[in-house]
Parts: structure tokens; sequence; C-alpha cells
């Protein structure tokens, strides 16, 4: 049977933290699980929009909602983050790297230098997530979601050119970062087994849901190709809380396991209800996997714990 919304578990006493959530697809995350009972976090960019996602999402929730400011494409936003968190020192039950930028036309970097989708999409959520070990730790099974793309089986880890430094084309360096996403996804849930950290590492793709994230990467379309992007959405899309569905199932369905995969089912995993779906062979590549992780410490400066935490 399809997960539904009334197949979420409850979630009253757990704590919740949803990056990009003050619209889209991580707003309709974060208000499913603030009305299944979780104190929730929207973590974002914008304060003003994030205040306005706050007070509608707390309209219905059970628990506390709170916005704090969290740019993925600045490493000292991130670091801040995480300082404010560890020193409230409340445990994180459920994290979901879900804030992205798809296909900027021209090439852009982050704050530290990084290529805007691989730095936002991939390397802020690895510092946060890292930065958060110890909270993560603290709670009891805890959940890691990695929001990636259906399109992420036909990217590839070019280690030569990450940041796409030797050539930029927007829509390989997007598909590069949402299987950084998965492979993510994969060295968390090792170094957990490893480590005695007891996270359960999932991830799940939207479809194409209809949201603001062309607009905001590749700019709204004009001409034959709104009109061709218009069509294409009238038979394979779905609106954003449909889209939702597959990030809420991986984050507070009950039955829920290691390296678990969510997406659409129908219409070539484009829209329709959400069920376990297959990763990607090259999201099972460990080689790749680890050799993505050491980058990833060395270019964001992050070291993740070698040891348990748990007391």
């Amino acid at each position: 049977m399809a997960f539904e919304l009334k197949d979420v578990r409850n979630l009253a006493g757990r704590r919740a933290v949803v990056t990009g959530a003050a619209g889209g697809l991580g707003y309709e995350v974060a208000k499913t699980l603030a009305a299944a009972g979780a104190s929730v976090v929207l973590a974002g960019r914008d304060a003003e929009r994030g205040a306005i996602a706050r007070a509608k999402i707390a309209t219905t929730a059970v628990a506390e909602v709170t916005f704090e400011k969290l740019d993925l494409a600045d490493l000292t936003s991130v670091d801040a983050f995480i300082g404010r968190a560890l020193t409230k020192g409340l445990p994180i039950d459920i994290l979901v790297n879900n804030a992205g930028l798809m296909a900027p036309p021209e090439r852009r970097l982050t704050k530290d230098g990084f290529e805007v989708q691989f730095g936002t999409n991939h390397l802020g959520h690895f510092a946060l997530t890292g930065g958060l070990i110890p909270l993560l730790a603290a709670a009891a099974d805890a959940r890691v979601v990695s929001v990636a793309s259906g399109i992420a089986a036909f990217g590839t880890i070019d280690f030569e050119n990450l940041q796409s430094e030797r050539a930029y084309v927007p829509n390989t360096a997007y598909m590069q970062s949402k299987l950084a996403n998965l492979l993510f996804a994969r060295g968390l849930q090792q170094r957990s087994d490893q480590q005695g950290w007891g996270l359960t590492a999932a991830s799940a793709h939207p479809g194409h849901a209809r949201t603001n994230l062309i607009e905001n990467g590749a700019g709204k379309p004009t001409g034959g190709k709104a009109l061709l992007i218009h069509a294409l959405q009238a038979i394979a899309s779905h609106d954003a809380a449909s889209g939702a569905l597959p990030i809420v199932q991986a984050a507070a369905a009950s039955d829920v396991g290691k390296l678990d995969y969510f997406g659409p089912t129908r219409m070539f995993q484009q829209k329709g209800p959400p069920g376990r779906l297959r990763l990607p062979a090259k999201a099972t590549d460990d080689l790749t996997s680890d050799r993505l992780w050491s980058v990833s410490e060395e270019l964001t400066g992050v070291r993740y714990p070698r040891h348990g935490l748990r007391p």
C-alpha cells in the first residue's frame, strides 16, 4: 500500500530540523512533521519568509515551531547554526537535508569559493550534519534524510572538475550534486554503524514537483521553453505537497530502514504515490562514496567524530 499522511507516526516529544523550510518542499515537510507532534526548527536564509512560514505552520502545529537563520552557501553561517544548536543541547531526532539550488545558467560561487550547487546542495549539508552529530547521536534512533533528485541516476562525481572550474554545464553540475547527496547518505550510514551513533540515513526524491526551484536557479522560463515546461508539467508533475510525501515517508514512517530510498512510483518516478525505490547503481559505489567523503572533509574542514558519542 502507498504511504499516506495518515501513516505518519506520532512524533510527540521529537525534535526535527528541516533545511530550506521557508517554502516549497521544505515547508510542506515541516508542516507535516509539526502537525504530527514534532517540535520543528525551520532553517533557511530568509528571515522574513521564515517568519511567515513559521506563523502558518504554527496554526496546525502541536509543539513549538521556530525559525533559525541558515545559509548553506556560507560555512560561517552553518557553523553559527551548529553553535547555537549545541549550546541549547537538545537532541535532534530528525534532520531533513532538503535545501537546494538547481541549474543557475552561469557558474556562481558560494562565499567559501565552491561552485554554488555542489557547495549548497552537498557541502553545506555535509558540514551541517557533521556538526550536529552529537545531538543526533543523543536521540533515540535519529534519522537523517537526504533529499536528492531522480536525475541523480545520470550524475557523475567528476573529481577533476568538482567545482566546474574547467567547464560549467548547469544540469551536469546539478546532477553531480544530487548524486553526491545519495553517496553522502551511504557514507553517513556506514560511519554511524562503525562509530555507534545510532543513526538511520535514508534518502528521497520528490519527482517533478511544482515549486520555485527552477525559477530560483535557472530563472523563470519564457517563450517556447515556458510553453514546453507548462505542457510537461500538465502531464508529468504534481504539487509541492505531493512531492514532499516521499521525504515525509523517509522522515516519519514507522518502517524505514537503513539506506532506504523513496520517491514517486508512477510516470517514470515523476509523480504519483510515494514508495520505496531502488537506488541508482552509482549511489551504491563505496569507493566513490569514500573518496567523496574525504574530499568533503578537506574542503569544508569538518571532521566527523571518530568514536561513539553515546554515554
